[in-house]
């Protein structure tokens, strides 16, 4: 018997990595409970494993009394001398207890408790190993895709890559080798979720530290990302070190550097913005590749309004907005984009409503409503010609 239980101890935990105590305790635990169950009672039960046989076995401790009243918790003091001259009122004697057929109730009781510790463990083992990968890159294998996710196994447990969290642009394929960043690692009673993400800002900055070492180091310093996932991405840059140029660093020898980063995240093209601590240049930095010819911080709600030719406006702006967002994303800035005809129609508005008495926004009042009286006026006039338009035709029919 020893044998063998000592042999399972050991399979337990070279195999799922559960200590022989853990599964002693619970063993403890579950034969008292059945002990109790069968018996009425096990406040004075206490279960021992006897490492050098290997076996449980189970006393019971028994007060030592003048007049017992309850022999299962009690023993007279004439019973207990003649076990040993030696006790007295009060003591405690351990008894080997040995019921019929408890052995029996005893390991089918137990079982499920034991097999309920066992898993308990192996969750909390589980957990502790995936944990230490939160906000790090770890590699999965692509296990199945369906509408819904891409199931990525990642070793001891799967994890779901969701649509939000995966680059539109990519394709991927079952047996795929990917890599994934650890958004979060959560314990729950059915076990240890990851979540996992392409999508993430923190992604690139890991790649970035990855694959430079003065990012790694921190000699240059990633100080804001923005990121269409797959599409475009701003990167703001600090050099710490005044011989370290920051935008070079990262971007490599002929791009070496930021080309295998880009690669990894399927094409992501890369704007490196050089951090300075002045607002606006910050923010004229951020819109490159557009040409910014002046920047205006709007005091009143502290927005920054970016001057541009006519020319640089579409580029200003990007695709679907893409540029002026990410812009004002990684500098934490609205940004306004407006060419400079545009804002010097603006100026020239506010100069003559100044003129006039009137603040900007009286005088846009002023405008709606005459354009409104003139959309009135038109309405009724094309109102009027349609009614003449019926009668005409009415009277033309009559006469016929």
């Amino acid at each position: 018997m020893s044998k063998e239980m000592q042999n399972a101890f050991a399979m337990l935990e070279e195999e799922k990595g559960i200590k022989p105590e853990i599964v002693i305790e619970a063993i403890e635990q579950a034969i008292t409970a059945a002990y109790k169950r069968q018996y009425g009672q096990a406040q004075n039960v206490k279960v021992i494993y006897d490492e050098k046989k290997g076996n449980f076995n189970v006393y019971s401790a028994r007060e030592v009394v003048d007049e017992v009243f309850d022999s299962r918790l009690e023993i007279s003091l004439e019973d207990a001398l003649e076990l040993n001259p030696h006790y007295e009122l009060g003591d405690q004697i351990m008894f080997e207890e040995k019921p019929k057929d408890f052995a029996r109730t005893a390991a089918g009781a137990a079982k499920q408790v034991i097999m309920q510790k066992m898993r308990e463990e192996e969750r909390t083992i589980i957990y502790n190993e995936y944990v230490r990968y939160k906000d790090e890159i770890i590699m999965g294998t692509i296990e199945k895709i369906d509408a819904r996710a891409i199931y990525v196994n990642l070793g001891r447990v799967d994890a779901l890559l969701t649509k939000k969290d995966q680059i539109q642009s990519e394709r991927y394929h079952v047996g795929d080798k990917i890599k994934v960043y650890v958004t979060d690692v959560v314990l729950t009673p059915k076990g240890t979720r990851v979540f996992i993400s392409r999508t993430a800002p923190e992604m690139l900055k890991r790649l970035f530290e990855k694959e430079i070492p003065e990012v790694y180091d921190g000699t240059v310093e990633i100080k804001s990302i923005a990121r269409d996932a797959g599409d475009r991405a701003k990167v703001i840059v600090q050099s710490h070190d005044a011989n370290v140029d920051a935008i070079g660093t990262v971007v490599g020898s002929k791009g070496a550097r930021i080309q295998t980063i880009i690669r990894e995240l399927g094409g992501e093209k890369m704007d490196i913005i050089e951090w300075n601590e002045d607002r606006a240049t910050l923010a004229a930095n951020a819109l490159k590749p557009a040409r910014v010819e002046a920047i205006i911080i709007n005091e009143e709600d502290d927005s920054i309004i970016a001057i541009v030719a006519k020319d640089q406006l579409s580029l200003a702006i990007g695709k679907r907005g893409q540029n002026v967002r990410l812009a004002a994303h990684v500098t934490n800035n609205k940004i306004d984009i407006k060419s400079a005809d545009e804002y010097e129609e603006e100026l020239a508005a506010a100069e003559a409503a100044a003129e006039q008495g009137l603040d900007s926004v009286e005088l846009e009042v002023a405008v709606h409503e005459e354009v409104a009286e003139e959309a009135e006026v038109v309405e009724n006039t094309e109102a009027v010609e349609a009614t003449e338009e019926v009668t005409e035709e009415t009277t033309s029919e009559a006469t016929e």
